[in-house]
């Protein structure tokens, strides 16, 4: 199983970077984490917002790899708690099917990349900073493997 990462944001800061890669790099390849950054559109005074989130999203479905699950991650989704995200990927983990997580970018995910989703995870009831969720996805997804491994970092 892979769990492919489409987010917006091609050019994040070092410790975004670092941060992602640390919790990645952890993960074994039964359970490998694939990054796929999509260029966010250009945000000037008189954008349109809305056909720059269009945009966005389109490129992030274009992403997707054939016969993933995919997963819009939104503030209003199903909240998970670590344990909850365990019994997921364990599921998967025995099922073989590849997850898609789709991160929006400052301005949220499309419309069509919340319709196109079999389901929507909430990482927090706040608003996460779209180069945040990444980070905190990624040491989660660890998280909830240690768990299904049982490894003693979760605690």
């Amino acid at each position: 199983m892979q769990i492919h990462i489409i987010a917006i944001g091609d050019r994040m800061p070092a410790w975004v970077e670092t941060g992602y890669a640390e919790y990645a790099k952890r993960l074994p390849r039964e359970c490998r984490l694939v990054l796929h950054e999509i260029r966010a559109g250009r945000r000037t005074k008189g954008a349109d917002l809305r056909r720059l989130v269009d945009e966005e999203g389109a490129r992030q479905l274009d992403a997707i790899p054939q016969g993933a699950r995919v997963v819009a991650l939104d503030r209003t989704g199903n909240p998970l708690d670590t344990e909850d995200l365990a019994n997921v990927l364990k599921k998967r983990l025995t099922g073989g099917e590849d997850l898609a997580l789709l991160i929006g970018g400052p301005d949220g995910l499309a419309p069509a990349c919340l319709e196109r989703a079999h389901e929507r995870w909430a990482l927090s009831r706040l608003t996460l900073a779209h180069p945040v969720a990444r980070v905190v996805l990624a040491e989660q997804l660890y998280r909830a493997w240690s768990i299904v491994a049982i490894l003693p970092y979760h605690r």
